[in-house]
C-alpha cells in the first residue's frame, strides 16, 4: 500500500494521486510508456478548439455523432461514433486490449489516466459512465463515483479521469 504523504489515506500500488484529497503520491521511479501508431481512419474526428459548453458540430465525418468528448486542457473535441459502448484510457507498449478513446496523446499518463479507466455508454441519447477499476478514480462534476457502477451523465458535466478533465457534449 502506498501512504498519502498529505492525508495518510492508503493508496493502491501504482496510484498516483490520493483518492480522498487528490494529492500527488511520491513515486521513486518513473515509468515510461511509448505512443502506438494508428492509421489515418483509427483516428477520430477532431474538431477546433471551442468554449464551455457548446454543442458538438455536425460535420460531414460526424453526422451521426450524438456525443462528443471536450479535451478541457487542449481544447480538442473527440467525437464518439459508431459504437454505443466506448472504453476511454490510455495505450502502453505491450498491452493486449486497447480503449477505444486513446487519450495518451493529451499527456494521460503523467494525469493518472489508466490503461482501461472508464467506459461510456450510450442507448437512446442517455449517456452513463462507468470507471473501470481504475487506479486514480473518475469523478464525475467533482464527485468520486463507485467502480463498476453505471452513473447518468448530462450535457456539460465535468468528468475527471485522474487529473485528466474532459467536458461531456451531447447534441440533442
Amino acid at each position: 500500500m502506498i501512504l498519502c504523504p498529505n492525508c495518510h489515506h492508503e493508496e493502491m500500488p501504482g496510484s498516483l494521486f490520493c483518492s480522498e484529497c487528490g494529492a500527488q503520491l511520491v513515486v521513486s521511479e518513473v515509468p515510461t510508456t511509448q505512443h502506438i501508431q494508428r492509421n489515418p481512419s483509427d483516428i477520430l474526428a477532431v474538431q477546433p478548439p471551442v468554449h464551455s459548453p457548446p454543442s458538438p458540430p455536425v460535420t460531414n465525418g460526424a453526422a451521426d455523432a450524438i456525443v462528443s468528448l471536450h479535451m478541457v486542457d487542449s481544447g480538442q473535441i473527440v467525437n464518439l461514433t459508431g459504437q454505443t459502448e466506448f472504453t476511454i484510457g490510455r495505450t502502453a507498449e505491450g498491452q493486449p486490449i486497447l480503449p477505444d478513446v486513446d487519450l495518451s496523446p493529451y499527456e494521460a499518463y503523467s494525469k493518472g489516466v489508466s490503461r482501461l479507466h472508464s467506459a461510456l455508454k450510450i442507448h437512446n441519447q442517455r449517456v452513463v459512465i462507468c470507471d473501470l477499476g481504475s487506479s486514480n478514480g473518475t469523478r464525475v462534476n467533482g464527485q468520486k463515483i463507485v467502480p463498476h457502477v453505471d452513473y447518468p451523465l448530462n450535457h456539460g458535466d465535468m468528468i475527471s479521469l485522474g487529473k485528466f478533465t474532459i467536458q461531456l457534449l451531447i447534441r440533442k
